[in-house]
């Protein structure tokens, strides 16, 4: 399976924000964006050339694909499947992208990371209504309850990464119960409910023309 393997820091740095690929990192005064906030490479500091449309659209498209951890064809398909449903495309695209499984696992605390909730998942130390899934890209449906296998909650970055999950901070959707390592995916979020940062409407405009 193709994966990025180089330094995800560097992707957050071309986008000029936080993508929250490096989990606690992202968090301290470590981040690289906090010190750099310009493009990788010699010539980074230096680029002033106004963007085009086409490349807005397409820095728009980037900073979400690798915001949830998607490759190209995938993201595609994602979208091609957006604009079959009713209702607004972008939006669509938004809430299937927040149904994915590594995105619950991280949404929900159990992972620092949606890169390190991908890592736990593909070694099956989660289970949806009680049986192991091992897919990251699996589409969670309203009412599945997704917890840590009996053997895997005490695993440093399950447990740290819940410590460190403030209760105030769970989103609408979801539910968490701390001392069962356990949550559900109550509801498909509203789009003004998603904490994304982004104009997931260029994406459209995008694959339009």
């Amino acid at each position: 399976m193709a994966r990025y393997t180089e330094a995800v820091c560097k992707l957050c740095r071309r986008e000029r924000q936080k993508l929250f690929l490096k989990g606690i990192k992202c968090y301290t005064e470590k981040c690289p964006v906090e010190k750099r906030n310009y493009p990788p490479g010699q010539h980074g500091l230096s680029r002033r050339q106004k963007i085009s449309e086409y490349g807005t659209q397409l820095r728009e498209k980037q900073k979400i694909r690798r915001m949830y951890g998607v490759l190209e064809r995938q993201f595609r398909n994602y979208y091609e499947n957006a604009r079959k449903q009713t209702g607004k495309t972008g939006e669509t695209l938004v809430k299937i992208l927040e149904r994915r499984f590594d995105n619950v696992v991280y949404r929900l605390g159990m992972a620092p990371s949606r890169k390190a909730a991908r890592q736990l998942i593909r070694h099956r130390h989660f289970l949806v209504n009680g049986r192991i899934v091992d897919i990251p890209s699996y589409l969670v449906r309203p009412g599945d309850i997704i917890e840590a296998k009996q053997q895997s909650k005490k695993l440093d970055v399950i447990h740290n990464s819940m410590k460190r999950m403030k209760d105030t901070a769970m989103l609408p959707w979801l539910s968490l119960d701390k001392a069962n390592v356990s949550g559900t995916f109550l509801n498909v979020p509203e789009r003004e409910d998603i904490p994304l940062n982004a104009n997931e409407q260029l994406i459209v405009e995008l694959y339009s023309k």
